[in-house]
């Protein structure tokens, strides 16, 4: 099924996706995403263009590429980069720290906690 604008009361099609960075004061205007986003807005061809930000802001719009679906060996690129990091962190050693207690790992990143396959991490130096 084709997303629809976002605009109350347009019937038009969505060709572009709306985002704002509210903390740089800037409304990023692209290609449409391939899935609807909570935050952010679809837009037909019309609103797409005739789209204005609020004084002090910038409109950034990003023009899509006819190549942008990724290649293989990007994906692969991507693959390798994500375990090479999950294989970097040192395992937790039997007799560890009680469960629920933060644990530090090699590269200074504090794990607070698990859920399931996800990780809350917390980086002191951030």
């Amino acid at each position: 099924m084709s997303r629809r604008c976002s605009r109350a009361g347009c019937p038009g099609g969505a060709v572009a996706t709306l985002t704002y960075v509210y903390v740089d004061s800037t409304a990023v205007l692209g290609p449409l995403a391939a899935r609807n986003e909570p935050h952010g807005y679809d837009l037909c061809q019309q609103h797409a263009q005739n789209l204005s930000a609020p004084r002090g802001w910038e409109v950034i719009r990003l023009e899509a590429s006819a190549d942008a679906q990724p290649d293989v060996d990007d994906l692969l690129a991507l693959a390798d980069a994500v375990r090479e990091i999950g294989f970097s962190y040192d395992q937790p050693a039997a007799g560890g720290p009680p469960e629920g207690s933060p644990r530090e790992r090699r590269s200074g990143i504090v794990e607070l906690g698990r859920r399931g396959h996800l990780t809350v991490l917390a980086d002191p130096d951030a």
